[in-house]
């Protein structure tokens, strides 16, 4: 299928698609949670039987299940997520498999090794792309306990981006944000948050908590992000559609 994308000031583009892919968890209040986030809550408001439709009140938070952040989770001037624009929320986006590095390393970060050997094999990450980390840890999701992998200190393990290979992404390829299948781009033991700062100070997109990364190529993909556009918000629960060529 093809899709036309018109913008008054640019020329028109079009997608060509053969599959969409979901690439958003379903929200379940069993899911995992950052620990200290506000739980996610379904609280019946009204009932078929007794008021003629169904609707539920819910309580999430902004950073639950697959997220967005926006800018001024770490700075208060920046951007809120109800500022980021349309057409920021739909572009290319290639994945990088680091599966079995993860596998052998809970901590582990993406390097500049594995981006040189991606492109290698794939070719330069084309200016403009969103760069997701496929570390396999879409597949211990719903369980909190496998998922956020917690130690007895507290400490949380599981892979993310490497800081040397984000700066190298952000200065030499001009990505427009990073993605990964874990609650976190940076590694869980970097409590500097230091991959979410970067690309965010830049204005870039960062999404967590994505899953169905094996059903994408390497490159190749558009994806489009639907945001709640929260007044002030420090980032959104998100629907994320994968185009597949």
């Amino acid at each position: 299928m093809m899709l036309e994308m018109k913008n008054p000031s640019h020329p028109s583009r079009t997608i060509a698609y053969r599959q969409i892919i979901e690439l958003s968890h379903v929200i379940d209040p069993q899911m995992p949670h950052w620990p200290g986030d506000p739980s996610t809550r379904y609280k019946p408001h009204a009932a078929i039987a007794s008021d003629g439709f169904y609707l539920r009140q819910v309580t999430i938070g902004e950073h639950s299940g697959t997220h967005m952040n926006a800018a001024n989770t770490f700075d208060e001037a920046a951007a809120g997520i109800d500022d980021y624009s349309a057409s920021q929320l739909v572009l290319p986006m290639v994945v990088i498999d680091v599966r079995d590095r993860a596998a052998a390393d809970a901590d582990y970060g993406l390097t500049i090794a594995d981006l040189q050997a991606w492109e290698t094999e794939n070719g330069a990450i084309a200016l403009g792309s969103l760069v997701a980390l496929w570390t396999g840890w879409q597949a211990k999701w719903p369980d909190p306990i496998a998922f956020l992998n917690q130690d007895d200190r507290g400490q949380l393990h599981f892979p993310g981006f490497g800081e040397v290979a984000t700066r190298f992404l952000l200065a030499e390829r001009a990505i427009a944000g990073v993605g990964i299948d874990t609650h976190g781009v940076d590694p869980g033991c970097a409590d500097a948050f230091t991959t979410n700062q970067l690309v965010l100070a830049a204005g870039g997109i960062v999404l967590e908590n994505l899953t169905n990364l094996d059903h994408l190529p390497p490159q190749g993909t558009t994806i489009a992000i639907g945001r709640l556009p929260l007044r002030g918000g420090s980032g959104s629960p998100v629907s994320v559609l994968a185009f597949v060529p």
